[in-house]
């Protein structure tokens, strides 16, 4: 008889820490990232009255007779299912659709967490607004390129863009073929140019193309580089042009004396692909208190047709200094900011952690998790590449418990606790009748 009243016991004390597991999900139905648990049980030892015979003779065999000594707490499992997105429209909230855990780190360890509530701290730095732990991830180098086999580093953004001095200017589209070929009488291209006679510059303008640019200097400074195309002679197989050009205000000088652009029959750039410009070139380009500008003039692209003229500038590689204005995270978790002197730049990636059994993961609290003996390492990748899953900014993933799930078990853990609660009573009533037998 009493045995029956500890199974009661502990079938309450069972029922009462599922009940708790309950109670937690229910309390965090509104937490970011959380993830729901849930309590199974198992019987506990049972006491063998008589043990199982074989079979023998005509008789048959006997089952053993065991009595259960009630029941414990088996097991809370974690749901690590995926949690559904809300959109809060602040490109600083993050959220993983798929596996992968966000990697926060508060100076001495590493946490991973689903719940990607982010913003900035004092410091720039990419931090969970629970908790102040850095974001995780791989930095870009000055060119915006990286390394995500280097060792993973604190998020920040860089929060300005230095000047970058112009080293190359691209051009592509066309150099028209039929027009005629200089004729010097007047006088040189430079003479031309650098001179007074709007009449000659007008019939000059007529067979050759124009085209304009700016060029910075290593502090950003912008300088008008302005270019003139001539083409100066024509041979069987051949078509030759020469390039003139002046920066700012300076006078107009010929560039590529000895290495001309020369056209093949196709039309095609054969020789003379590139001009290196320095201050040999043009004094204009020794400029106080700046890096002598140097850069290279690429023609390659273009070509010479029977056709309007379209040849102009495709890429200049300098730009002026700028401030980080706005940035945005794509799926893969790169970061890429945008500044106010109209350039955009990598600034970094994301990393995501993965795990065997994520369920194994110890919970800390602040919605963390830690490392433990049955998660297994943890297996560190990019977003959406390998098994891990997508980078969703401006939302968040919310808590992945079920409520009608979890108020149907508190319907049965309730019943399970009375009907414990009713066993230890009866059991009571049964020995206060074997008491009584003695009156």
């Amino acid at each position: 008889m009493l045995r029956s009243m500890f199974s009661g016991v502990s079938g309450l004390n069972a029922h009462m820490d599922k009940m708790d597991v309950i109670g937690n999900n229910i309390s965090n139905v509104n937490t970011t990232g959380f993830k729901g648990s849930r309590a199974t049980f198992k019987s506990m030892m049972s006491q063998r009255m008589q043990g199982a015979s074989a079979p023998q003779d005509e008789r048959g065999g006997t089952n053993p007779q065991e009595v259960g000594l009630g029941t414990q707490l088996g097991s809370i499992d974690k749901d690590m299912g995926q949690g559904s997105l809300q959109s809060t429209g602040r490109n600083t909230d993050l959220a993983v659709e798929g596996n992968g855990f966000f990697m926060v780190d508060d100076g001495t360890e590493r946490y991973y967490t689903r719940a990607g509530a982010m913003d900035f701290d004092s410091d720039g730095y990419l931090v969970n607004n629970n908790n102040g732990y850095r974001l995780q991830g791989w930095e870009a180098d000055a060119d915006g390129a990286i390394d995500t086999n280097a060792d993973l580093d604190d998020i920040s953004l860089k929060q300005s863009m230095d000047a970058n001095a112009t080293s190359r200017v691209n051009f592509d589209g066309n150099l028209n073929k039929d027009v005629d070929v200089f004729d010097d009488g007047a006088g040189s291209v430079e003479d031309i140019l650098n001179g007074d006679d709007d009449d000659l510059k007008r019939d000059l303008a007529e067979i050759s193309r124009s085209i304009n640019s700016q060029v910075y200097d290593s502090q950003g400074g912008r300088h008008n580089l302005d270019l003139r195309f001539v083409k100066t002679d024509v041979g069987e197989e051949e078509t030759t042009w020469n390039v003139y050009g002046r920066i700012d205000d300076g006078d107009f000088v010929e560039l590529n004396e000895n290495d001309p652009i020369i056209f093949d029959q196709s039309g095609n750039v054969d020789e003379g692909d590139s001009i290196d410009i320095g201050v040999a070139d043009l004094d204009e380009l020794d400029i106080d208190g700046v890096e002598d500008l140097e850069f290279t003039l690429d023609f390659s692209n273009m070509t010479q047709q029977a056709n309007d003229f379209t040849a102009d500038v495709d890429t200049v590689n300098g730009y002026t200094s700028g401030d980080l204005q706005s940035f945005t995270i794509d799926g893969s978790g790169e970061i890429t900011g945008s500044y106010d002197n109209g350039r955009s730049q990598t600034l970094g990636r994301l990393g995501l952690a993965t795990f065997n059994n994520p369920s194994g993961l110890s919970e800390e609290g602040d919605t963390l998790y830690r490392v433990s003996n049955n998660s297994g390492p943890a297996n560190i990748g990019t977003p959406g590449s390998g098994g891990f899953g997508e980078i969703s900014a401006g939302t968040l993933e919310m808590s992945n418990v079920d409520l009608s799930r979890e108020f149907t078990e508190l319907i049965s853990t309730q019943r399970g606790f009375q009907s414990n609660s009713k066993t230890i009573t009866t059991s009571d009533e049964i020995l206060q009748e074997l008491v009584n037998l003695k009156r």
